[in-house]
């Protein structure tokens, strides 16, 4: 058994340890309230977005726009939104994992697959992979992006498509659902899909200054609100994932200072009751040889 000293040592390293990760918690806790308001208040008017940009495609004057036209793909984009922090649990593996799933289809399809990381982890974990290009690398937007921040990225991203140098974008970011479930979802930016029902915008017919720079503008604006939207939803569930794992290591710790506080208390009654079989054997030799 560990010495008294020993013990010691250990509970108050642990209770240090805790004493971090508790306030790592409350960090994240108060980050998840203000995330999670912001990308819920904007969830609907991302999935308008994304509904005008199918509708959009189907348009005649859209049939033939670089970013809707829909060729064989050779070549697909990944646009990954990940972080540069640890401590989150399974955040940055989730996001990995989907990734080598999509890349896994691409290699059957034989098609070329290139990525954009957004944050430092998603970076080296393409770097490691064979066969896949690292397009372009951003850091993690803070805890309030703004467009300013998210349009070099979307214009990066754009400029790939439109010069032919990907046939295919896709959008790969954590969807936030509630404080214990978040989803990797994988959405396609461009070409846009169809809708399924076949709608269009037939009742639109005039475009001023002229359709091709209408529709430029307009899909443009509706992918960004797609990238603004994933980014949201990732930070939320970031915040979401690191207060869940560091409330699980202030509770792991508290364990730990439990059992090893038995343990002390263990050796001090063991270190106690020898001293008195000592005390008491001496006693008796002395009286013995009195």
């Amino acid at each position: 058994m560990p010495s008294t000293i020993t013990l010691k040592r250990r509970i108050n390293s642990i209770r240090s340890t805790r004493q971090i990760t508790k306030a790592m918690e409350l960090v994240s806790a108060s980050k998840l309230r203000r995330a999670q308001a912001i990308a819920q208040r904007s969830r609907e008017y991302q999935e308008l977005a994304y509904e005008l940009l199918q509708r959009l495609s189907v348009l005649p004057e859209a049939e033939l726009h670089p970013m809707l036209v829909k060729k064989k793909i050779n070549r697909r984009l990944y646009v990954m939104i990940g972080t540069n922090s640890g401590l989150a649990g399974a955040y940055s593996a989730n996001i990995s994992k989907e990734l080598l799933n999509r890349l896994q289809r691409d290699r059957q399809e034989n098609v070329a697959s290139s990525v954009i990381a957004v944050g430092n982890k998603g970076a080296q974990f393409v770097r490691r992979l064979a066969g896949v290009k690292l397009a372009a690398v951003y850091q993690p937007f803070g805890d309030q992006p703004t467009a300013e921040q998210i349009r070099p990225l979307l214009n990066t991203a754009i400029k790939l498509f439109k010069d032919g140098e990907v046939e295919a974008i896709e959008l790969i970011y954590t969807s936030f659902i509630s404080t214990v479930n978040q989803k990797v979802t994988n959405m396609l930016l461009l070409p846009a899909a169809a809708p399924d029902k076949g709608e269009s915008f037939s009742e639109v017919s005039t475009f001023e200054p002229d359709a091709e720079t209408v529709i430029d503008q307009v899909i443009t604006r509706l992918i960004e609100a797609q990238i603004w939207q994933a980014v949201l939803e990732s930070l939320a569930s970031e915040h979401a994932m690191r207060m869940m794992a560091t409330k699980n290591a202030t509770d792991n710790a508290t364990e730990l200072i439990n059992d090893y506080t038995l343990a002390l208390n263990t050796a001090r009654q063991a270190a106690i009751t020898q001293e008195l079989a000592e005390i008491t054997g001496g006693s008796e030799a002395l009286n013995e040889i009195a």
